[in-house]
């Protein structure tokens, strides 16, 4: 079966654990590195001949244009990030439509493609944020990426539904496309999609919860992780235990994971794996 494979590109010194001790004012006097890590996850790509849906942060785009030119030209899929990856439900409308069109026309100056899916920082659409999705809809997203069905201390939906389903909103339909969950014993649903959990977890829980997504319960699993992600050697700025091991728990192990991942199952982009007819 095949499955989506995401990336959600942004730097080292944007993830929400780090903006609690980076002021983002601070971001262009850091060194950047989101050049050469998204390079790297474009080449691991094309050696296993795998294109991917690209989550840009416009605030990438905005600096270095020619990476996501790389992204577009390489046949993978545009996608948006938001632009200053600040979660959605510390904004109003208003700040959210304008920070959302702003990376739009970032990753559509830099690439001459629009972006018409769309995930959340921290997959912040959360109960207090849902009016985002309708705001979406207006800018013309067809795809939603960041809604979880479950509870977390910064994201989540709990009892939301686990695979990709429609929602209606007054501005028209957005496909929701949530990242892969398994059920686990006592009907807890727990989170395998990437990120931290294929960073942190053996290598066997991941490749077991795709198994079971795709032979037991029949669906693809949509993956996600991150440029940075695969960068061991990076700067360490979280601070705090809990931080710290949520950003940089696994980082030396992840690319050797992800090889295997990419030979042991079959990927493609959001929007292959998931065509908006077929789900209604």
């Amino acid at each position: 079966m095949m499955n989506c494979i995401s990336v959600d590109v942004e730097d080292y010194f944007h993830p929400s654990e780090v903006q609690r001790t980076v002021d983002p004012a601070t971001w262009d006097s850091l060194p950047s590195r989101v050049r050469e890590s998204t390079q790297e996850v474009l080449d691991q790509m094309a050696r296993h001949d795998i294109k991917g849906t690209y989550f840009i942060l416009g605030w990438v785009a905005e600096r270095y244009p020619a990476i996501v030119r790389r992204i577009a030209e390489a046949g993978h899929e545009i996608a948006c990030h938001s632009h200053l990856h600040r979660l959605v439900y510390d904004l109003t409308p208003d700040q959210f439509r304008q920070d959302t069109a702003r990376a739009m026309k970032a990753i559509e100056d830099a690439c001459g493609q629009s972006p018409r899916a769309y995930r959340a920082p921290s997959f912040s659409i959360t109960r207090r944020s849902m009016w985002a999705l309708d705001i979406l809809a207006s800018l013309g997203f067809r795809y939603d990426s960041s809604i979880i069905p479950v509870q977390h201390d910064r994201y989540g939906v709990a009892g939301s539904p686990r695979f990709p389903y429609r929602i209606e909103t007054q501005s028209g339909p957005i496909l929701e496309v949530p990242v892969a969950t398994v059920r686990l014993v006592g009907g807890h649903i727990a989170p395998a999609g990437g990120g931290g959990y294929l960073r942190m977890l053996p290598y066997s829980y991941s490749a077991a919860a795709i198994r079971r997504l795709n032979w037991v319960e029949q669906q693809p699993a949509c993956l996600y992780y991150h440029p940075w992600e695969v960068d061991h050697q990076q700067p360490r700025l979280a601070s705090g235990w809990i931080s710290r091991s949520r950003t940089y728990l696994g980082l030396a192990g992840m690319s050797r994971k992800l090889d295997r991942l990419m030979r042991e199952f079959s990927f493609s982009t959001l929007g292959a794996v998931y065509p908006l007819e077929a789900v209604r």
